[in-house]
Parts: structure tokens; sequence; C-alpha cells
């Protein structure tokens, strides 16, 4: 029987984050406000002293959760392979980051460590005893365009089943399970003068499973502009769509499942996201044994609704989950 926590990344908040609207103060008590159980923190973006956790980060993150009720659940690291600019970093050398960052969301309390694909399961496998040693379940975020049951989650599968260990495993973005296409892309591009037909053909050529080339050369053929290939390419990118979402391959590496980021681009009034089958796939969650947190993950950061959409977001998860 599952036990499912709601919480806020705070990277909900980048758009009012950066341009200095928000203070990471302002951050965690709206995400408070909002009804978050706790909330996951991007280290790159929100710690000061980022890759370490300095003694006044520290005492400021406890006076806020003794202040607002919250505490900082996921340390989301980056797993940034470019920091030099004549090469890349080698397994080792990502290995050696990885675990300064495992001892920054100890120090700060977080029982979760989201990583990223860059970080090979070879590595992940090598993390294991880390892990274990700092009590830090460490996840590697399955993002679209891949899938559970994609060929590049599968090998993290195969290491996540041959370890045998409880402290590695997937945070999969809900991104991954889209069936639509993206509506604030899609919006943008009519704005920019894309012709509705040529999206409508490039959304069809995705279901289709066109080659990425080949619908591209149509597109041209067709007279696409601009604004209409910029879409056609994010189409076939980080918010590409499915015909269906991966619920069986979702299943099968439900045990392997430490932590969900709840993706959403944009919630309507009756409170369904505009690409993303949450009816479907949040039953999936709460009828297995999963215990832990689902982070709401907004990205439409230029829209300015980032509090309005994260609150639709909640509430559109408990009337699923919870019947509330």
């Amino acid at each position: 029987m599952s036990n499912i926590k709601l919480g806020i990344s705070l990277y909900c908040f980048t758009n009012e984050y950066i341009k200095g609207i928000y203070t990471l103060e302002d951050c965690i008590k709206t995400a408070a406000e909002l009804g978050a159980e706790g909330y996951e923190i991007v280290a790159t973006q929100m710690i000061p002293s980022y890759p370490y956790v300095n003694e006044k980060f520290l005492g400021e993150i406890k006076a806020m959760s003794a202040a607002y009720g919250i505490k900082p659940i996921c340390y989301a690291a980056n797993t940034d392979k470019g920091l030099r600019c004549d090469r890349n970093l080698t397994d080792d050398e990502i290995l050696t980051s990885t675990i300064n960052d495992i001892k920054s969301a100890h120090k700060l309390g977080c029982k979760i460590m989201r990583v990223q694909y860059l970080l090979s399961p070879e590595v992940m496998a090598k993390l294991a005893p880390y892990a274990e040693e700092y009590g830090i379940k460490i996840g590697v975020e399955m993002h679209n365009p891949e899938t559970p049951s994609s060929e590049a989650m599968q090998k993290y599968l195969e290491v996540f089943e041959k370890t045998g260990s409880k402290y590695i495993g997937f945070i999969p973005d809900l991104g991954c399970f889209a069936t639509k296409p993206n509506k604030p892309h899609w919006d943008e591009a009519i704005a920019k003068g894309a012709p509705v037909e040529l999206l409508e053909m490039a959304a069809q050529m995705r279901y289709d499973g066109v080659p990425r080339n080949e619908a591209r050369e149509r597109l041209i053929k067709a007279g696409a502009n601009g604004a209409v290939l910029g879409c056609f390419e994010a189409m076939n990118g980080f918010v590409t769509f499915y015909k269906e979402p991966d619920l069986e391959g979702l299943k099968k590496v439900m045990p392997y499942c430490i932590h969900f980021h709840g993706k959403f681009h944009y919630i309507y009034d009756n409170l369904e996201e505009a690409s993303i089958p949450y009816d479907k796939v949040l039953p999936v969650i709460k009828d297995s044994d999963f215990e832990g947190y689902i982070m709401s993950e907004y990205e439409d950061h230029i829209s300015g609704r980032a509090v309005e959409m994260t609150k639709k977001h909640l509430l559109m998860e408990r009337k699923i989950l919870f019947g509330e």
C-alpha cells in the first residue's frame, strides 16, 4: 500500500527567484502556504556556497524550516560533464563530485538526492555504498524523451537489480508520460506566426513515428517558418509525447522508484494537465508500494503564473490520489 506525500520543487519559482521578486525564503514560505509537505531544492540554483553547504546557509535553512514547518526533502544535484573547457569530466571525476553532493545533501538533512542521466549506470553502482553510509537514496532522473521502457533506462534498471541496493533507483519525471503537444510551446509558436495546420502536421508526424529528419524536411517543403520548426524540435526533444503513456513500463520499475517529479506546464481550470494524463499515471503510483514524495515541478517560467499553476497542480493531485 502506497504512502504518498505531496511537495513542491522550488524550481517552480525559477522566474520569480532569478528576477529577484522572490528570495529563497519567499520560495519556501510560498511552498508552505500552498500546502507542500516538504520541498526540493536545486543546489546549483539556490545554494550560494555550492557545491558545499556552509554554516551560514545551513543556519538559514534550519530557521526557515522552523518558521514555516517544511523541510528540504530532496537535494537536486546537477551532473555537469562540461565543467572543463578542454574535455568532459571522466566517470571518476563525476563520482568524486557526486560524493561531495551526497555530503552536502546529508548536511541539509535531505534523504533523497536527484542525479541526472549523464551519470552513467556504472557510476550509480559505485555510489551505492556511499548512499547507504549517509542514509540518502539517490535517484537518476527519468526525463523526457526517455520512458521507463527506453534502452537507456533499462541499463540503469539492470544495475539496480544487480546491486540489490535500496539506496539507488529512479526519479521519474511525469513529463515522460505526455500524450499531447506542450501547450505553452504550441501557444508561443502561434503567437510568433506559426500556422496551426503546420503545427498539427508536425504533431501528427510525431504520433506516426516519422523519423525526425524526414519530418523536418516535409515541414520545410510545406512552408514551415521558424516558429513551426522551433516547436517541432521541442516536440522531438524534452517535451516530446507519445500515443499512449508507458504505464506498463512504469509498473515494472515502481519497486525502484524513490521519488517523483510531478512535471506540469499548464493546468486547466477543470484541474487537468494539458499534455500529461495524470488521471492514468497517478493511480499506478497509488496502487503500488511506493512511499515518498511527488514534487510539483512547474516549467513554464516566463508565464508569471507559477503560484496559480502550482496551486492547481496540488489540487489536481489531491483530487486524483485522495478524492479531495
